[in-house]
């Protein structure tokens, strides 16, 4: 995504948080995700392409679009399988014909574009009758640390409210169910994808240093509006990974998850 509602920025820390956080729940994503063999399946707000790579290799049979905003990104898109593409485009006007799609997906997009509703009418626009969406989007209010964090959950509130200065919605993972009524679609099933993480396990300390690089990707605009200062999110930094070096630590959080059809 490159966007004025995009809180994370581009640069390389950025993107190996975002292929690491990747590699941690694409397994669960693809047993959520629902795809025919031999599918036409449209992946909005790509990113990297790790997990548009990942549906192309598990359905060999199947032909797998990708669409993302960022030139940059895309440029950096390597060694696709054949039945791969990807192609530059904004998610609120699909470059595509109505009627073309088996299946679609997005994941970590809808929080970041300035109208969730026009994007989710558009893919609707672009499946065939009868056509699935997948949908994983953040909640991120409802993430749970324990031993407490108090200054890291005063900051959280405080990057939520940048990412809603910006344009986007940090919680809009809440309000799929009703969004995707007013795009139209129909057969709507709500479900959540769990993140429980413990001291000891690999995943635990993957998901505490993704919070920690989710707030500096947007340590800058936090100064610069002056929601909050250096100090603060230092030490909001510092309570996150003092957990790291407990044997008693625990994180507890959820994807907010939807599947519709298109009737």
């Amino acid at each position: 995504m490159n966007n004025p509602t995009y809180i994370h920025g581009t640069d390389t820390a950025e993107q190996e948080r975002l292929a690491r956080l990747n590699r941690l729940t694409n397994p669960a994503f693809l047993e959520f995700l629902e795809v025919e063999p031999d599918s036409l399946v449209l992946e909005v707000g790509s990113g990297l392409g790790i997990l548009a790579e990942e549906v192309a290799r598990r359905f060999p049979q199947g032909s797998v679009w990708g669409l993302e905003r960022s030139a940059a990104q895309l440029s950096a898109l390597k060694n696709r399988p054949p039945n791969l593409r990807f192609v530059q485009g904004d998610a609120h006007r699909l470059p595509f014909e109505e009627g073309r799609f088996d299946t679609a997906y997005c994941r970590y997009v809808l929080e970041h574009v300035a109208s969730p509703v026009k994007v989710l009418m558009e893919i609707r626009r672009v499946l065939k009758a009868g056509g699935r969406i997948f949908v994983q989007e953040n909640n991120i209010l409802v993430h749970a640390l324990d031993p407490d964090c108090p200054r890291f959950d005063a900051l959280w509130r405080k990057f939520a409210r940048l990412q809603e200065r910006l344009g986007g919605d940090a919680a809009v993972g809440k309000k799929l169910y009703a969004l995707l009524k007013k795009a139209g679609f129909q057969e709507l099933e709500l479900s959540l994808g769990p993140e429980v993480h413990r001291s000891g396990q690999p995943g635990f300390s993957m998901w505490l240093e993704n919070l920690i690089g989710n707030l500096r990707s947007g340590e800058r605009e936090l100064r610069r509006r002056k929601l909050a200062g250096a100090a603060e999110i230092d030490r909001a930094v510092a309570e996150v990974r003092a957990l790291l070096a407990r044997d008693d630590a625990s994180a507890i959080f959820y994807w907010n998850r939807a599947k519709a059809r298109k009737i």
